[in-house]
């Protein structure tokens, strides 16, 4: 992938989205935790602008792209790495104490991840039912569509789909997997075309397959078990800066924003606060930042990203 394809910070493992966004939010912090490094794009980014780097990502590979990448600045001591999942912020030794400027999250998938079909991303034809994005993922995708039961497979649908016919799928997942079990990507398109009908297509299959990576992952409930302990790591006046690019994920970044930024979230019938009674902090950005035509036309995984931005209070 070159620079003039997908911008100044792409790599052959990723390229990221906002970044030019990211640097302005991020201006005035002088270190800053990337909780999602990636292929390390907005990392460089962020060195480049003179903050200092921590980065964490529970992808192994993913580490050891960016430390090549990013060796000069690992040498200076203005980058390190941490191996882990963002979501146990508060059991990474490495990083106990610690407080930043700013922290930003780049939720989702890596291009590289998509891209290597050993790693079970992608719906083309015969890759293994995988999706783990770290080895501390509890289950594959093959275990989770041979043995989850009908309700969960639906709920999973449903929730991260937004599929009508999600109970559908799910019925016909369980019936699939009586004669032989979920191993491949053709297993999945076959359930999905023989319960949603022989015209699904490639959005389908990628909507669906989201659903599936993002109940492997647990990628909203570290989202959520996430945010209150990432706040708690900001310095005074530090800024939380989220890239989210499915709508349960953005909606959760933007509901805890707003209750941060009230400074009352008592029940609205209650005759007196029993709340904290102050705002935690100030929102960055009112509505959420999109990409520019010109990055979502290099860049179509931008097309569906929105940054939303927090500042703590002095």
């Amino acid at each position: 992938m070159s620079e003039s394809s997908a911008g100044p910070w792409a790599s052959a493992y990723h390229a990221p989205v906002l970044a030019d966004e990211v640097v302005r939010l991020l201006a005035g912090a002088r270190s800053v935790l990337d909780g999602t490094l990636g292929g390390g794009g907005h990392s460089l980014a962020l060195l480049e602008s003179g903050a200092d780097v921590t980065a964490i990502d529970r992808d192994p590979e993913a580490i050891n792209a960016a430390r090549r990448r990013l060796a000069s600045y690992e040498i200076d001591g203005r980058f390190r790495t941490v191996l882990g999942n963002y979501a146990d912020v508060d059991r990474i030794p490495e990083l106990e104490g610690r407080r930043f400027g700013g922290i930003l999250l780049d939720l989702g998938v890596s291009s590289h991840q998509l891209d290597d079909a050993s790693r079970g991303f992608s719906f083309r034809e015969g890759v293994p039912l995988d999706m783990r994005m770290g080895t501390d993922a509890v289950r594959d995708a093959a275990t989770l569509l041979s043995a989850a039961d009908e309700i969960e497979l639906g709920a999973i649908f449903r929730e991260y789909a937004d599929e009508r016919r999600a109970m559908r799928l799910a019925r016909e997942i369980v019936r699939r997997r009586a004669n032989r079990p979920f191993a491949t990507s053709d297993d999945l398109v076959g359930a999905i075309r023989g319960a949603l009908g022989p015209r699904t297509g490639p959005a389908d299959f990628a909507r669906l397959f989201q659903a599936v990576r993002i109940a492997v992952n647990d990628e909203i409930g570290g989202l959520e078990r996430a945010l209150d302990r990432l706040r708690e790591r900001l310095q005074p006046e530090g800024i939380l800066t989220v890239i989210a690019y499915h709508s349960g994920e953005d909606r959760v970044v933007k509901n805890a924003f707003r209750d941060w930024s009230a400074s009352c979230v008592c029940p609205p019938r209650q005759p007196v606060c029993t709340c904290r009674g102050h705002a935690l902090g100030t929102l960055v950005t009112k509505r959420p930042v999109t990409a520019a035509p010109e990055e979502a036309d290099r860049n179509p995984r931008a097309r569906s990203a929105r940054l939303r931005a927090w500042r703590s209070a002095p």
